[in-house]
């Protein structure tokens, strides 16, 4: 069955209640390696509930509606879907505990013609329930690579950000663990590709990879570090294009050029010598 665009123009989500603690900001911050050095204060104030703080990339697993793309009424082939880009706007700092109500909506669908695939943006609003006030909004690309040719129109997505052509102002390597990714998936991702080597290796891999929205987080943390001194309130704004999955236990080298509040950067894994996350905007308060 080909893709509905019927069903997906017409497609409404019930908002989504989701309530977390400050074990769950804790552990979200553990899955992105916060806290690797123990004697740095400030990264410290991610994982430790004295002065505890939330990630901004945190609004990201919040009020998520799940795979909805899986039910068949779509008509979307959900095995050949990838996540292309990651957008987010953060209004208002994440509180580290609470209730959130997640709204979610669909931008729009572009055909990008037989056997080419079609693109599907979607955002969600992430809204405090006490107060009502909207914190972060939240947007994503997904590549449906077998749905392309259902007579759509071909839509212009948002226009990557561009990296400067000089030599980067900073260098941020993070190191993941071995088990980076069985950490992670506590936040709320179970896909098995990212923890079983049967399944990996079915699709592909040689053993199970990273979350993207990990590696997304890594660009969160490798901004705070280098750019905001770990302060969760500098940056209100995180964009990304994903490039190439990473493996649990190779490091993470940012490349992060910065003109005042505007900053760029791109990821790579210097040991397989590829770019993972590129086309990356990060804005600061």
């Amino acid at each position: 069955m080909p893709l509905d665009i019927d069903a997906l123009n017409a497609w409404e989500f019930e908002d989504l209640e989701h309530s977390y603690t400050k074990r769950d900001t804790m552990l979200y911050a553990l899955g992105l390696g916060f806290g690797e050095d123990p004697s740095e204060e400030k990264e410290l104030a991610y994982v430790y509930e004295d002065g505890l703080l939330a990630a901004p990339s945190m609004a990201v697993i919040l009020g998520y509606p799940g795979f909805w793309l899986s039910d068949p009424r779509t008509g979307v082939d959900w095995k050949k879907v990838l996540h292309g880009e990651q957008w987010l706007d953060v209004f208002n700092p994440l509180p580290v505990e609470g209730t959130v109500i997640g709204r979610t909506w669909i931008d729009q669908i572009s055909d990008k013609g037989e056997g080419k695939g079609a693109v599907l943006y979607i955002s969600r609003d992430i809204i405090d329930a006490a107060s009502n006030e909207t914190l972060a909004r939240v947007t994503m690309s997904t590549f449906a690579r077998g749905d392309g040719g259902f007579g759509g129109e071909k839509l212009a997505g948002p226009t990557p950000a561009t990296l400067p052509d000089r030599a980067p102002d900073h260098i941020c390597d993070l190191t993941t663990l071995p088990r980076q990714a069985l950490i992670y998936r506590l936040s709320g991702d179970y896909n098995p590709l990212h923890a079983d080597p049967a399944v990996a290796r079915s699709v592909g891999f040689d053993r199970p990879i990273l979350h993207g929205l990990a590696t997304y987080g890594l660009g969160c943390r490798a901004i705070l570090k280098t750019i905001c001194d770990y302060d969760a309130s500098g940056l209100t704004g995180l964009d990304v294009r994903f490039s190439a999955p990473v493996y649990p236990g190779e490091t993470v080298r940012f490349e992060i050029w910065q003109d005042g509040t505007e900053v760029r950067f791109r990821a790579l894994v210097p040991e397989r010598d590829v770019v993972v996350l590129n086309n990356g905007a990060a804005r600061l308060a």
